[in-house]
């Protein structure tokens, strides 16, 4: 049986940011990958009628996804800002728990705590949380989005370094499959992109790299 890596993020590019090269590369050597996604992020795209963003964002996440080769995609719904009270309204923790206990991930990737994004620090909370209260056996790791390097409280934790200098082009390829988000994420995420990738990379002798931090 093929090993599975569970991601759980609070948009549908988060993952390709903080761990699309990591994700296309655990594809290539055969490891499933699963993605939970919380929100549609329809709030990008307020110009369009709420049922037109949220068909395009999933169109475009679709073709992102393929592209990584994540195996399973999933949106829980929720309303951006509102994830606490969606989290209890939707009864994401057993959805969440009735995930891990099919799949059985051995790695769980979610955002960081040092990431201002407050729907990402929901999101890292909540996943946290659930994972203690399940005595989650696996690795947890983090990702940075927005935070960049800032990882204040998370300096002393073991890091996980990913060499993706053979995946980082479909990383790059597939955050720019999110053509609607052009504006609002791509222009000002991608020097990040590049920046994190080579300075991870030249850290850790490698052309391209990312690096998590370990929860538990």
């Amino acid at each position: 049986m093929a090993e599975t890596v569970l991601f759980i993020c609070a948009h549908n590019d988060d993952q390709i940011v903080g761990a699309g090269g990591t994700i296309a590369k655990y594809a290539k050597e055969g490891k499933k990958i699963v993605t939970v996604i919380f929100s549609f992020g329809e709030f990008a795209l307020f110009h369009l009628d709420e049922k037109v963003s949220k068909k395009t964002r999933v169109k475009e996440s679709k073709r992102a996804a393929k592209l990584l080769g994540e195996s399973e995609l999933y949106y829980l719904g929720l309303k951006e800002g509102h994830f606490k009270e969606g989290i209890e309204e939707k009864d994401i923790n057993s959805k969440i728990k009735a995930i891990i206990k099919r799949i059985k991930p051995s790695k769980v990737f979610s955002h960081s705590m040092d990431d201002p994004h407050p729907d990402h620090r929901d999101v890292y909370t909540f996943t946290a949380g659930l994972l203690e209260e399940i005595n989650y056996k696996g690795d947890f790791y983090s990702f940075n989005v927005w935070n960049l390097f800032l990882n204040f409280r998370r300096r002393d934790l073991p890091k996980l370094v990913v060499d993706i200098t053979d995946t980082f082009k479909i990383k790059v390829e597939a955050f720019r499959k999110h053509k609607s988000q052009q504006i609002n994420a791509i222009l000002p995420l991608m020097w990040n992109v590049y920046v994190q990738a080579v300075m991870h990379g030249f850290n850790n002798h490698v052309r391209y790299a990312e690096v998590f931090y370990k929860i538990r």
